[in-house]
C-alpha cells in the first residue's frame, strides 16, 4: 500500500477499488465472433449482426453511392469519395463502427490500408435497429459532432424514413426528413437522386413508432 492509499479515507479506498475498468481495443479484439464490438465512453458494447431489413437497406444504399467512389469499379459517376461499409473508427478513446461512412478524397487522398481508421469521415450513415438505436441517436451522434463529421444520415427500415443532418457551429441541424418513396437528393450526395423505397424490402410493412 502506498503512503497516499494509507491516508485515504475508507470511502475513498472503496471508490477506488470499485471504479470500473475502461474497455480497450483488446476487448474489441476479444469480442465473440459475429458480433459488432464498439467502445463508447469506456464501455464495451457488442451487438448481433443486423437483421435482413437493416442489411438490405445498407447494401442498396452502398450500391447507389458507389458512383461517388472512384475505386476502380468502372461505374460512372461524380466520384471524389471513399465509401466504406462498416469501417472501424478509432476516434479519441472511442471505437465505433458506423454502418456506412465516406471520406472526401481531397481530404484523404489515400485509402487507409489498416484494420481501422483514426480520421473522422466527412459523412456517416447509421441504419437504426432495436439493438443499436439508443447508442446511434445518443452518444455516437455526440461523438460524430465532437469529431467534426459534416453530414449524418439516419435510416430507419421500420418506419421507412431517412433523417439527414448537417453539422453547423458544432451542433446538428436537421436538413430534411424523408419517408416512403420520396426522392433522395441530399447533401453531400445531391446528385444521387434515388427513390427512398429502393432501400425497403418489397411488401414490408412499416412499423409505427410510439412517441416517447
Amino acid at each position: 500500500m502506498t503512503a497516499q492509499q494509507a491516508i485515504a479515507t475508507p470511502v475513498q479506498r472503496r471508490a477506488h477499488r470499485q471504479a470500473p475498468r475502461r474497455a480497450t481495443y483488446q476487448d474489441v479484439l476479444d469480442a465473440p465472433p459475429r458480433k459488432v464490438a464498439e467502445v463508447i465512453d469506456g464501455v464495451l458494447y457488442t451487438n448481433p449482426r443486423p437483421a435482413f431489413p437493416h442489411a438490405r437497406a445498407g447494401y442498396h444504399l452502398g450500391v447507389t453511392l458507389s458512383a461517388f467512389d472512384e475505386g476502380g469499379s468502372g461505374l460512372r459517376g461524380p466520384g471524389g469519395w471513399w465509401i466504406v461499409p462498416e469501417p472501424e473508427l478509432h476516434l479519441g478513446h472511442d471505437i465505433i463502427v458506423p454502418d456506412i461512412a465516406g471520406w472526401r478524397r481531397e481530404r484523404v487522398p489515400q485509402c487507409p490500408h489498416t484494420a481501422f481508421c483514426a480520421i473522422a469521415p466527412d459523412w456517416i450513415c447509421e441504419i437504426l435497429s432495436p439493438s443499436t438505436r439508443k447508442n446511434d441517436l445518443g452518444p455516437k451522434r455526440a461523438i460524430y459532432a465532437r469529431e467534426g463529421v459534416a453530414w449524418l444520415w439516419f435510416i430507419d427500415p421500420e418506419t421507412h424514413t431517412l433523417e439527414a443532418l448537417e453539422l453547423k457551429n458544432g451542433a446538428w441541424v436537421v436538413l430534411d426528413i424523408l419517408t416512403d418513396d420520396a426522392q433522395v437528393s441530399l447533401p453531400p450526395f445531391t446528385e444521387a437522386g434515388f427513390p427512398l423505397n429502393a432501400l425497403w424490402i418489397e411488401g414490408g410493412e412499416k412499423t409505427p413508432r410510439v412517441a416517447g
